[in-house]
């Protein structure tokens, strides 16, 4: 897993996007173990992001899902789920509160 992550953030990276981080949610009963939030320049920026990925981590993942608007792509890959944003959406929607929250959870089954 942390090969994997390590080769999206890498080409995130390289591709000019800010503000990448990781939020792991294994054992959290979330939709997925990993969530990749990256920060994209513009809208157009936000479709090449995902490109990008798809160019350079295909044949290895499997995108089994992607939503793309001109300011938030989602790709699925499984076990990990890609956001990439505009500032302005990635300010308003706030994810990271929200994954953060998350990750602090105990799973239900701690829970008594």
């Amino acid at each position: 897993m942390q090969k994997r992550l390590e080769k999206i953030t890498a080409c995130l990276d390289k591709n000019k996007a800010e503000a990448i981080e990781i939020f792991d949610l294994t054992g959290k009963n979330y939709l997925v173990d990993q969530v990749v939030i990256a920060t994209s320049l513009n809208s157009k920026h936000t479709e090449a992001l995902l490109n990008y990925l798809k160019n350079e981590l295909k044949p290895e993942e499997t995108f089994l899902g992607t939503d793309v608007s001109d300011e938030w792509v989602v790709a699925d890959l499984g076990d990990i789920l890609i956001h990439i944003m505009t500032a302005e959406y990635r300010t308003k929607y706030n994810m990271e509160e929200f994954l953060g929250e998350v990750a602090a959870n105990k799973n239900y089954e701690d829970q008594d």
